[in-house]
């Protein structure tokens, strides 16, 4: 397993570096087929959010769908526990659904749960996976700042498997390309349990 660890706006000391290490060596227990695990450990400068001013990001790539957690706390050694315990909550979901998949009880398609949303657009729009690439901050005159672009696969997926790659990588949305209809769409999550969908119609 390779663990890809990078500093934005900080250095990254040589003691936290193994201490990452050491920490999510442990992670292998609940995904056996880990390829890569990027972290991503930040800064923030604002002195009014001192106690979430370091920032990890966990991705972890393997031969399944992505997952991802992040945590921000007053030290990245505190940040770093709670995105770890995050992170082994999204994994031992991921293998309880693989135990169940293989075993012989079928889960709950949550296609009803999404068959008769309203049509109300989520709070917020755009990819959830993690992405491919990510661009630099750029800004335009007289408008918005766009603060970050990202580009993911858009393999086919169903409803389902759309619903739970969202929460794995824990995102109130996700992109996707329907594999039934094969329209760009967006599964989204609404109050308590429930789910909406928007379908984009090109």
């Amino acid at each position: 397993m390779e663990i890809v660890l990078k500093g934005r706006r900080t250095e990254v000391p040589e003691r936290f570096r193994r201490h990452v290490s050491d920490k999510l060596a442990k992670l292998e227990r609940f995904a056996r087929k880990v390829i890569r695990i990027d972290v991503e450990v930040s800064k923030e400068a604002n002195p009014r959010r001192s106690d979430e001013s370091h920032r990890i990001e966990l991705t972890v790539h393997s031969k399944g769908p992505v997952v991802r957690a992040e945590a921000a706390a007053d030290d990245r050694y505190a940040a770093l526990d709670l995105a770890v315990d995050r992170l082994q909550t999204r994994l031992r979901k991921a293998a309880d659904r693989r135990r169940v998949h293989h075993g012989t009880r079928t889960p709950l398609s949550v296609a009803r749960a999404t068959a008769a949303v309203d049509g109300a657009a989520p709070a917020t729009a755009g990819p959830a996976s993690a992405p491919a690439e990510s661009a630099e901050p750029a800004a335009a005159d007289d408008g918005p700042m766009v603060v970050r672009e990202k580009t993911h696969l858009a393999k086919p997926m169903s409803l389902d498997q759309a619903l739970y790659e969202m929460e794995l990588v824990g995102h109130d949305f996700y992109l996707f390309v329907d594999a039934d209809s094969m329209m760009p769409s967006v599964v989204y999550r609404r109050r308590g349990y429930d789910y909406g969908v928007i379908h984009l119609d090109v």
